[in-house]
């Protein structure tokens, strides 16, 4: 076995796409280009061919510069490799630890898609094809640190999320979505909502939906220039659309005016009745009650026709492919008109649309172990549980440390640092 740096794009890319242990986004060609033009890292494409000049491993290793002339290395859900082959892991991890050192790396950190449990809606286990805990006391001998069996999103990837197997049909995997969101998706059908695809000049309506989404969530994204940068270099080679979800208010006004004339109408048939029996008077409460509750939607949506006109985008949803697989990466939605369900419908929308391509995974692209229901993140889980996917957890993250003290200064000491400065300039702030 030989170790080969810059694999060049077509062979590494035939390499990942046609491996039987995994592909990922997150190592693919594109995704080192991506890193590269918007995060400032250097990618590295590495593998280990025999002597016929085949691949028998390979991963993508993004360098980030550190001052002093110091790197970190990742290697974003990577290896990509056979992780029972133990033998096959310690050569690859021995030449890529030599090859990181001539960059004066203090780590190198992996987080591979590897599943350690798995289980259905129903909340049974899945049998896995190996033993994850194995692989992670495997790569443990070989000096990896592993950060923990951590619950919420204090990693650089997930560790818990939710895939959807795609090889079944349309009706088995909307048969497994809770009666909430049936019930939800045919609101959002009833309401007309239109779910389409952008295009690129629409980037922009995502971003601003995204800008909305991290406000109520108190948390910082990407600006314009990171998704504008991912969307035109993941569609040079992949796949990946935003679909957005569209309600028009004035057709929902018309369509409850229509419902209020026609329950008028039947409630005064009912009071033209001499001697109602039972069952009519019956009726005549529960009409009166849908018109109760239409007076008031029509009110409540002739003041939104007021506020923000005729039509508005309340979801956009960022779905990007590779190979077999699609992952729910970014998804910005309004803060208003959600009893539309058009969040729900907008889901139901590019799962179908995977499916009909003939992907096989369909992955939501993070959620929590965490599930008690006071976490703050408990009704992002409950949502994406609601679709019926398989709820996975990963092996986690481990970093091979190559430089003990830079390791201790840059992962404990800088930290520490920083939340000084942080907590000085916001009392500054406030005393100014």
């Amino acid at each position: 076995m030989n170790f080969i740096s810059n694999i060049n794009k077509e062979m590494y890319e035939a390499f990942v796409k046609t491996n039987k242990n995994k592909s990922h986004f997150l190592q693919s060609y594109a995704w080192g280009e991506f890193a590269k033009k918007e995060k400032n890292l250097i990618p590295h494409y590495v593998g280990l061919i025999n002597d016929k000049n085949k691949l028998l491993c390979a991963t993508l290793l993004l360098q980030k510069k550190l001052p002093l002339g110091y790197s970190y290395f990742y290697a974003p859900r990577g290896y990509i490799i056979d992780f029972t082959n133990t033998e096959l892991v310690k050569e690859f991890t021995k030449e890529i630890t030599k090859y990181i050192k001539k960059e004066k790396a203090i780590f190198l950190k992996i987080d591979p898609d590897i599943i350690l449990n798995q289980k259905d809606y129903q909340n049974n286990k899945i049998t896995l094809p190996y033993d994850g805990y194995k692989i992670l006391e495997s790569l443990k001998s070989l000096g990896f640190k592993h950060l923990g069996f951590t619950k919420n999103f204090e990693l650089f990837q997930p560790r818990y999320t939710f895939r959807i197997d795609l090889t079944k049909t349309l009706e088995e995997i909307e048969e497994k979505f809770s009666k909430t969101t049936k019930q939800r998706i045919k609101k959002a059908e009833e309401l007309n909502v239109e779910v389409n695809i952008g295009k690129q000049e629409n980037i922009k309506e995502f971003f601003e939906l995204m800008k909305i989404t991290e406000n109520r969530k108190d948390f910082v994204s990407h600006n314009l220039s990171y998704y504008q940068s991912l969307y035109e270099i993941w569609n040079k080679d992949n796949c990946c659309n935003i679909f957005f979800g569209r309600i028009n208010i004035e057709k929902i006004i018309n369509k409850y005016k229509e419902k209020q004339e026609y329950l008028s109408k039947e409630i005064e048939e009912l009071n033209s009745i001499e001697s109602p029996s039972k069952n009519q008077n019956t009726r005549k409460k529960e009409l009166q009650r849908q018109l109760d509750k239409i007076k008031s939607d029509l009110e409540k949506y002739s003041n939104d026709l007021k506020k923000y006109g005729k039509s508005i985008t309340l979801n956009a949803h960022f779905i990007i492919e590779y190979n077999d697989k699609a992952w729910v990466l970014y998804a910005g939605n309004h803060n208003i008109l959600s009893e539309t369900g058009s969040n729900y419908k907008v889901y139901q929308n590019h799962l179908e649309y995977c499916h009909t391509k003939g992907l096989k995974i369909y992955d939501q692209f993070g959620t929590i172990g965490d599930l008690k229901e006071d976490n703050p993140l408990y009704g992002l889980h409950d949502f994406k549980k609601k679709f019926g996917g398989d709820y996975i957890e990963f092996i986690g993250e481990f970093d091979l440390i190559t430089n003990k003290l830079m390791y201790f200064i840059f992962t404990k000491l800088v930290p520490i640092y920083r939340k000084i400065i942080k907590n000085f300039a916001k009392k500054n702030n406030k005393t100014l």
